[in-house]
């Protein structure tokens, strides 16, 4: 594993939904919050807050909290690209950038998701790498489960810590 790179990694989905339903998904706040967050705010660089559907641009700021975590685990960050059809690149706080790329294939669409630009000390590999990694496979599974079976599987309850699901 001496040629491991520990500074990304790339996470693969196939989904049966329309293109433009899984860009909806990550590019405004109600498509988010139906599947990864609790609360997804996302404003323009002069501060006004976007609508529930209204699609992010680059420049656009978000925050973002999820469920079973607490406020102070917010995470905030820029849009650095969002062409408003399949693909969009957002700074990720200390973990990197992220960038995900819907292509057809077959009867539905791979969602790909990379993040890169992760700290390769022991905080970035542990926290950040694996941490992330295992995070995406989750919420890009419930994605799918949200749109090709309306099934939210996301841990909802504050009182329950330590799961998989949250």
């Amino acid at each position: 594993m001496n040629n491991y790179d520990w500074s990304r990694f790339v996470q693969r989905i196939q989904i049966k939904a329309p293109l433009e339903k899984l860009y909806a998904a990550f590019a405004t706040r109600s498509g988010m919050e139906s599947w990864f967050l609790r609360l997804c705010e996302y404003k323009h660089a002069n501060g006004i807050l976007l609508a529930d559907d209204g699609f992010i641009k680059p420049g656009d700021i978000y925050k973002w909290l999820w469920h079973g975590y607490p406020d102070s685990t917010a995470e905030t960050g820029e849009f650095l690209k969002a062409n408003g059809k399949d693909e969009l690149r957002f700074v990720f706080g200390k973990a990197g950038t992220v960038n995900v790329k819907i292509s057809p294939w077959e009867d539905g669409n791979i969602v790909e998701l990379t993040q890169e630009h992760i700290s390769t000390d022991d905080a970035g590999r542990s926290q950040y790498h694996v941490g992330c990694s295992t995070g995406w496979v989750f919420y890009l599974a419930n994605l799918k489960s949200i749109m090709e079976g309306g099934i939210d599987l996301r841990n909802k309850n504050e009182k329950l810590q330590g799961v998989l699901n949250s």
